[in-house]
């Protein structure tokens, strides 16, 4: 998977097909609510995570592909966060192909194993259109539960067993990006893990032990989007992902934030790949030059 490259005008030409306006910088009109953006009313068979395998391949169109995998939290707070990522899905992929023509998107929606009935929610790599495609098949439960935590390291868990990424052929990772407004989960459960992926396990997945075999395979970050006053879940959740993930790959956001988080997240991650890929040669000054610091003008 991951053909085509995403444009703009096909962007406004799929969004009018779905009735919505598109404004003067490539936005989705900003008063759409995630109940009007996300009209799922179950999980979509396209996404069921039940025994699949999700390729990134290289292409002529994409020779170096870069897996990006964007898990969005589908619990009942998160729903103007992954709003705002549709909305701003179209200013993200054409900043990014400024410079990093080779990005493959796979959309993830996550919620709480223990409670939900879609808890976890899977796309192909897409590169083109289809990425806004997925994201209107996200189902968003507005669901989770008492237990202060949702089941986060699942797009860890699905990434590392349930994914092939041809760049890992040529020694360079992906990258995982996991939203939301709680605290990370400490482990995933064995049974409701294994009635929704199909997989056969020994026990419960711990975090740490599942950290170090995803992070084998992927950079990993996750986005706590603050978007209640007072934020209640703030601390323990830094200090949750940050007593697993490196130091700088917790940050911090608003709502409004989002986009220009993720763009820099995944340009400062590319700069990094192309660099190894072609390092102390003319190729890899080239892109060096290329990919620039990140300079914000979206509103």
């Amino acid at each position: 998977m991951g053909y085509g490259y995403w444009t703009r005008h096909d962007f406004a030409a799929y969004s009018a097909s779905r009735g919505r306006k598109v404004d003067d910088r490539g936005n989705l009109d900003s008063r759409l609510t995630d109940q009007q953006l996300f009209g799922q009313r179950g999980l979509h068979e396209r996404m069921n995570p039940w025994k699949v395998t999700r390729e990134c391949c290289d292409s002529k169109d994409h020779p170096k592909s870069i897996p990006v995998i964007l898990a969005l939290d589908v619990t009942g707070s998160m729903g103007p966060a992954s709003a705002e990522v549709a909305k701003k899905m179209n200013a993200v992929m054409t900043s990014l192909y400024e410079t990093i023509p080779d990005v493959e998107f796979m959309v993830m929606g996550i919620g709480d194993l223990a409670y939900d009935r879609a808890p976890i929610q899977i796309s192909q790599f897409e590169a083109d259109i289809r990425i806004a495609e997925q994201l209107d098949l996200v189902y968003m439960e507005h669901g989770g539960g008492g237990n202060a935590f949702e089941s986060y390291t699942a797009a860890w868990y699905m990434g590392s067993r349930h994914t092939r990424l041809d760049c890992w052929k040529r020694g360079r990772k992906g990258l995982i990006i996991t939203m939301g407004d709680e605290p990370m989960n400490p482990y995933l459960p064995r049974e409701p893990l294994e009635k929704v992926t199909g997989d056969s396990l020994q026990g419960d997945v711990e975090t740490q032990d599942l950290y170090r075999e995803a992070s084998e395979k992927f950079e990993i970050y996750h986005l706590h989007v603050t978007h209640r006053k007072p934020d209640c879940y703030l601390d323990a959740a830094e200090r949750s992902f940050g007593s697993v993930l490196p130091q700088g790959h917790v940050i911090v956001t608003d709502l409004s934030g989002i986009s220009q988080t993720l763009v820099r997240i995944i340009r400062d991650f590319a700069r990094d790949e192309a660099l190894a890929w072609d390092a102390g040669t003319e190729t890899g000054e080239k892109m060096k030059t290329q990919i620039p610091e990140i300079s914000w003008t979206m509103g």
